[in-house]
């Protein structure tokens, strides 16, 4: 009994210090553990690389809200969309550079011909954004920017 109780002493740590160790990637090599809390490895950033996810997104001067306000206050509803009753939204691409201009302003999805140019209108008029970080330095980022247009009832 006492020889019973002995081993099951060493053989029950043993289990639980197993227990904890990774999964590996690939069951059929355990050196291919998964490594946990490992420091991100800083990346060599190319001058002219155009990211789409880093720490810091670009930003409108003054933040969301006076994105919005800006949107709201230089949108030109085009006649003609008017006429047609014409509604929806129109996505903007663009990258905002490092020094915050934004440049390849283009149509991801279009509505129509005229809310179209007045969507990249806006963008183009827009003032210069905080541009995105990575790694601590102003990086160019490519951004989707939707413009609602919704005519009022």
């Amino acid at each position: 009994m006492k020889k019973t109780l002995l081993i099951a002493l060493f053989i029950l740590p043993m289990l639980v210090v197993h227990a904890q160790q990774p999964t590996p990637k690939n069951p059929k090599d355990p050196d291919s553990a998964i490594q946990i809390n490992q420091p991100m490895k800083v990346v060599e950033i190319s001058a002219n690389a155009i990211f789409i996810k880093v720490e810091h997104e670009p930003e409108f001067p003054g933040g969301t809200e006076k994105l919005y306000q800006y949107l709201e206050k230089n949108l030109r509803y085009p006649a003609a969309a008017k006429e047609n009753n014409i509604q929806g939204k129109v996505f903007v691409t663009f990258v905002v550079e490092k020094d915050g201009s934004l440049t390849g302003i283009k149509v991801k999805k279009s509505l129509s011909r005229e809310t179209d140019a007045e969507a990249i209108r806006l963008i183009q008029a827009s003032p210069k954004w905080n541009p995105g970080v990575l790694n601590g330095r102003a990086v160019r980022v490519q951004y989707t920017l939707p413009v609602v247009f919704a005519l009022a009832d």
